[in-house]
């Protein structure tokens, strides 16, 4: 693993230690951290513990937030001194790293006792290969899904005598609308920066291409779908409608939508319930719709979204392991999926829980097209990944970052992204 300085971990490791010796155990009871990165979900989280405490007055279990970055900084300092949190979230750009490592435990059999295919009976494919190592054991129980879609403001489309997007949008009408909504309001259109779950990764599969092969050892930015996204993605920086990258380095595109100077932005249904709650003042003024599909695919249908979610993990070694996987094999049950449906913040990933996060918004009073969301689950693309990703990752960002600013064309970019996540794969397989 990446050394962090002796220093920096020693001092987190006691900082963590303190924390433990903390909660004091001479109630006699089970003390358990539970390490999340995202505050709005921590009502939710924090449900589900008292669920499990209620059925185990014995153990206790305080739910902690920090940020996404320190989240990771923690963790791995953690994970190198074996002090990590007794139960934590884990994320598809991060499990492959951790359990290579030996550092996350095996619950491929958590639910042996009860059936032997919980997972295949309770969770989607991608839900379960989220959640799984490069040896394809289960290192962590499926916690949620989520899938990207449109965003839209439909005070401008009304403004500009545009028709709301729905299932029948192809990239065309994403173009035509952008450029009447600038030309009549002077509002920005569909805002596309650069990124891959938010970005053109949706638009590269809609055209029939890939981004990594099936079996995750070659890259597929050599393939003609592929190449067909990434021209019509990285060419609507050309129209005067869509802000260039410099400007979404100072400014998100949720941000600029929100603030009303764009029409349009790519969302994921983990971030509703907050813009809700914190655009108050938006109420009634937005709306999402399904990704526009691409109407002439190299194959398929042209549809495709990037489909992710997280999952609940423990350590491979401690002294709570075994109270902690208690924990997360009741945190993978319908009963606490339900629950933590509720809450809307996050979909929960067993079958059959979804119903309550889509309810959530109808009983706070939003009126969103929420239940759409549930329908573009039958054309997602698992989030793409390979232990090797967190090597290329940034590196092909930055080849795009490149094309942007006209330091190359998009075909040698193409090529050199090719290049380093075979590369870098390819050393990761040989054990490098």
């Amino acid at each position: 693993m990446k050394r962090f300085s002796r220093v920096s971990a020693f001092l987190l490791a006691i900082a963590l230690l303190l924390s433990l010796a903390g909660c004091g155990a001479s109630d006699g009871k089970t003390h358990l951290k539970f390490q999340i990165w995202d505050v709005a979900q921590r009502d939710s989280m924090q449900a589900i513990c008292d669920a499990y405490t209620a059925k185990h007055p014995d153990v206790e279990i305080e739910v902690q937030v920090t940020s996404w970055n320190e989240y990771w900084t923690k963790l791995e300092a953690a994970a190198e001194s074996n002090t990590m949190p007794d139960i934590f979230w884990m994320h598809t750009n991060q499990i492959l790293y951790y359990s290579d490592f030996g550092m996350l435990a095996d619950v491929t059999d958590l639910y042996a006792d009860e059936d032997p295919s919980y997972y295949q009976n309770h969770f989607s494919e991608i839900s379960i290969g989220n959640a799984q190592g490069s040896d394809g054991r289960m290192y962590g129980v499926p916690k949620d899904k989520d899938n990207i879609f449109l965003v839209y403001n439909k005070e401008m489309f009304d403004a500009a005598g545009v028709a709301y997007p729905d299932e029948s949008w192809t990239w065309d009408d994403l173009v035509n609308a952008s450029q009447t909504i600038y030309d009549k309001t002077g509002k920005y259109g569909y805002m596309a920066y650069n990124d891959d779950q938010m970005g053109y990764w949706s638009f590269v599969y809609q055209a029939g291409g890939y981004i990594l092969n099936e079996d995750f050892t070659k890259a597929g930015f050599d393939q003609p779908g592929t190449k067909k996204g990434m021209e019509f993605y990285v060419g609507l920086q050309s129209y005067d409608w869509c802000p260039n990258q410099a400007y979404f380095a100072e400014t998100a595109p949720g941000t600029a939508f929100f603030s009303e100077i764009g029409s349009m932005y790519i969302e994921g249904n983990w971030e509703l319930m907050n813009k809700c709650i914190n655009f108050p003042n938006m109420d009634g003024k937005w709306d999402i719709a399904p990704m526009p599909k691409c109407p002439d695919p190299v194959s398929g249908d042209g549809r495709a979204t990037i489909s992710n979610g997280l999952c609940y993990s423990t350590a491979a070694h401690g002294k709570t392991r075994d109270v902690a996987l208690d924990v997360i094999k009741f945190f993978g049950t319908e009963e606490a999926q339900l629950l933590a449906s509720s809450y809307g913040a996050a979909i929960s990933a067993y079958n059959g829980t979804e119903q309550p996060y889509f309810d959530a918004f109808d009983k706070a009073g939003y009126d969103i097209n929420v239940e759409m969301v549930m329908d573009q689950f039958e054309y997602g693309v698992q989030n793409v990944n390979n232990s090797a990703k967190p090597k290329w990752k940034s590196p092909v960002l930055d080849e795009l970052n490149k094309v942007y600013n006209g330091q190359q064309n998009l075909d040698s970019a193409l090529a050199n992204m090719q290049q380093i996540v075979d590369t870098e794969t390819a050393k990761k397989l040989a054990g490098d």
